[in-house]
């Protein structure tokens, strides 16, 4: 595979701030931690992988702007194109020392994503897209499952964690998506959920509650692997909008099918008890 010079940018970046986040993995219980709120962790390996990533991008496109998990919104002079980064998706585990982590970066023209990188650093797992050219792991040409029902179909979600609203739908929703798939994971990075889908590892993702960094450059590479990628509700997508469900054409239309008879469960629970 001849990567764009673009994706070539953006894939030295990642792969520079995932060098960064293996040497500071290996001296995970060393690391200063500071809390930024409710089960929401920064360390200082995330700060310094944010930084490679800044630096790098920057050099190469400095008019470009930014939308950043640690530095939020930066504006560039340049206000058709921003790059949109979450330098370690999977704080969590990466403290905890579990090996699911990546760097996620995309790059938003116009509003619309139309590039993305995500690098899994612990297992050597570089997926990237581009508009238009596909979707690739490790420069091979990767495709979303081709499974059409929900009992054959894996998926994986997102659960609400401390100081986070929506436990309560949420235990709706995989009860209802457990009773009728073969299964459902929870890695702990959306980023990773969603190459895992282009992949065809996991049929279908939903989760709620997430933000612009967390699916970006993910739901691109769903995208450009032949998925398709909607709301939880089954409405347009907008990686905007805190929430994403994707997996092939029928996988996903009978997921958020399933999820809408779990919501309309629970709207109907809450009633009965207030």
């Amino acid at each position: 595979m001849a990567r764009s010079a673009l994706l070539n940018v953006m894939t030295q970046a990642a792969m520079k701030a995932g060098r960064s986040l293996i040497r500071d993995f290996g001296e995970v219980q060393n690391l200063q931690v500071s809390m930024k709120g409710p089960a929401d962790f920064v360390s200082t390996a995330d700060r310094k992988a944010e930084e490679i990533v800044f630096q790098e991008l920057s050099r190469s496109r400095p008019d470009w702007g930014f939308l950043m998990e640690e530095r939020g919104e930066l504006e560039g002079k340049d206000s058709q194109h921003r790059w949109i980064v979450d330098p370690l998706d999977g704080t969590t585990n990466f403290l905890h020392g579990i090996p699911i982590f990546a760097v996620s970066i995309a790059l938003e023209r116009d509003g619309q994503i139309v590039a993305g990188v995500v690098f899994n650093p612990i297992q050597d797992e570089l997926y990237t897209a581009e508009r238009g050219g596909g979707a690739f792991l490790n420069d091979r040409r990767i495709r979303v499952a081709n499974r059409q029902r929900m009992p054959e179909a894996l998926f994986a979600t997102g659960i609400p964690f401390l100081g986070k609203a929506g436990h309560g739908r949420f235990l709706y929703e995989m009860r209802q998506i457990m009773g009728e798939s073969s299964g459902v994971r929870r890695l702990g990075a959306a980023s990773l959920d969603l190459c895992y889908v282009a992949a065809g590892r996991f049929d279908g993702f939903w989760e709620r509650g997430v933000l612009p960094w967390d699916i970006a450059a993910g739901s691109i590479v769903v995208r450009e692997a032949g998925g398709f990628v909607s709301s939880v509700d089954g409405d347009k997508f907008d990686h905007l909008q805190g929430e994403i469900a994707c997996g092939n054409e029928l996988i996903l239309r009978a997921m958020t099918a399933e999820l809408k008879k779990a919501n309309d469960s629970y709207r109907a629970a809450s009633q009965r008890s207030a």
